[in-house]
């Protein structure tokens, strides 16, 4: 009887995982671009894909629409969610109101070997720059900022706050090809480092708030170049 247990615990964990990739393969699919704003998803073609049957693909979809990343139209169909300026904004607001604090506890730690870390990103930054792998520097842009909520003592806040983040996510990727956008990321993580690594809060505060503002400064621009991309509002 306890060996059946077992075996039902493990079959649930198992199940849990594979429905857990679902969700996270999906939302880097559509935070990547790889699924673009208004994509039709079929349901049928995704439970082939993830090789899982109808329930996890449905629960997922149901997981991605209460992130605003996807639309569920009932009887209909299920497309990728256009990106919302509003929410986008929202989203905006949050991140750098929170990473400003994050900022600032960052600056009072006594300790701070956290600073390696963060500087060995930027140099694989460099590279990705170089080569112009946007999407492994997306990747390194994401654990620069997560580093440093690890730092603050704060880590699951950062998984929280990506949660509401797709919109926001999706024109920071949309931008990241324009002519000089990752070398001026580069330089904004230099002037943090230094900052926090001086124990400048103030100045660590302002880099941050500055770093995090000018997302949506792109989007009238990224709207003209893809207009099928954004919602009307």
């Amino acid at each position: 009887m306890q060996l059946n247990m077992r075996n039902l615990a493990a079959t649930r964990q198992s199940a849990s995982r594979r429905a857990d990739q679902v969700f996270d393969q999906l939302r880097e699919m559509i935070i990547t671009l790889e699924l673009a704003p208004g994509t039709i998803l079929n349901r049928q073609e995704l439970q082939k894909m993830f090789g899982v049957s109808s329930t996890p693909v449905r629960d997922q979809l149901l997981r991605l629409a209460e992130a605003g990343l996807v639309d569920i139209i009932p009887q209909s169909a299920t497309r990728v969610s256009l990106i919302d300026i509003g929410k986008a904004r929202e989203a905006q607001f949050l991140r750098r109101a929170v990473e400003i604090e994050v900022a600032k506890t960052a600056c009072d730690l006594p300790e701070k070997q956290f600073i390696r870390d963060a500087r060995e990103i930027v140099d694989r930054q460099r590279e990705c720059a170089r080569n112009s792998a946007f999407e492994a520097f997306d990747a390194l842009d994401r654990a620069f900022h997560e580093r440093l909520f690890e730092a603050a003592g704060v880590p699951h806040l950062f998984a929280l706050i990506r949660q509401r983040s797709g919109h926001i996510d999706r024109i920071r990727r949309l931008h990241l090809p324009i002519v000089g956008k990752m070398q001026e990321v580069i330089r904004d993580h230099d002037l943090i480092i230094k900052a926090i690594a001086k124990s400048k809060a103030d100045e660590a505060q302002f880099r941050i708030r500055d770093h995090l503002s000018r997302s949506l400064a792109y989007s009238p621009k990224l709207r003209e170049k893809h207009p099928t991309y954004f919602a009307d509002r």
